[in-house]
């Protein structure tokens, strides 16, 4: 919510939000949201928004209702939930784009989004995950795949990428354009581009907060 107020943007201007799995470091700042949004009144969201996630957000979200109450119950309609397939292909019509689903290698609720805009131009991120064809198959001939790029190389643990995994990808599916982000700090110690560079050439960046990223 910070970030978005230092580019000019306030939380009630928003019409989705997506969750690529439910772990905190993904999910933490949902409470203080719902909260921001229902006070105070001068401010108060009167458009309906939409959180899109795997299937099994409803159980989530409703857990966090109990342990937080009315602090987060938001009046009836405003808030909308669509929940997606685990097991395979998902698809989302949101008016002004498209978007489709693959799950990822991570946990049995993470997903990966393709976002495609009606100028046919298009997103890909990849949440959390490990090397798998699925994201290979979403990410095909994209222009911006923003995937993740957890730990350096030669220390690889399960359910993440390193930066030459993340470059095999890319180069896989003829991706565009390459953004790596979620980088632990072991990731400071290593040239993550130079790693990355072992198995992909074409445009790449590495992401920081407030980047600006331009489709090609």
């Amino acid at each position: 919510m910070r970030r978005l107020l230092e580019v000019g943007v306030t939380i009630n201007k928003l019409s989705y939000i997506f969750f690529s799995h439910l772990h905190p470091d993904h999910t933490g700042e949902l409470v203080p949201f719902l909260f921001a949004t229902k006070y105070p009144h001068t401010y108060r969201r009167r458009k309906a928004f939409t959180i899109v996630a795997a299937k099994g957000f409803v159980d989530f979200y409703e857990k966090l209702r109990f342990a937080y109450g009315e602090w987060i119950e938001l009046a009836p309609g405003l808030l909308k939930i669509s929940e997606l397939d685990t097991t395979g292909h998902d698809h989302l019509d949101c008016g002004l784009f498209d978007v489709d689903s693959l799950p990822m290698n991570h946990t049995d609720m993470s997903l990966a989004y393709r976002i495609t805009g009606h100028d046919g131009r298009s997103v890909v991120y990849s949440g959390d995950t490990d090397l798998c064809d699925n994201l290979v198959a979403l990410a095909k001939g994209v222009d911006v795949l923003i995937c993740e790029s957890a730990f350096p190389d030669e220390m690889k643990v399960p359910g993440h990428l390193t930066p030459s995994l993340a470059g095999r990808i890319a180069t896989r599916a003829g991706v565009k354009k390459l953004v790596l982000t979620h980088f632990y700090p072991e990731c400071d110690a290593v040239d993550v581009a130079r790693q990355c560079r072992k198995t992909y050439r074409g445009p790449l960046v590495l992401a920081e907060d407030l980047t600006e990223i331009e489709l090609p």
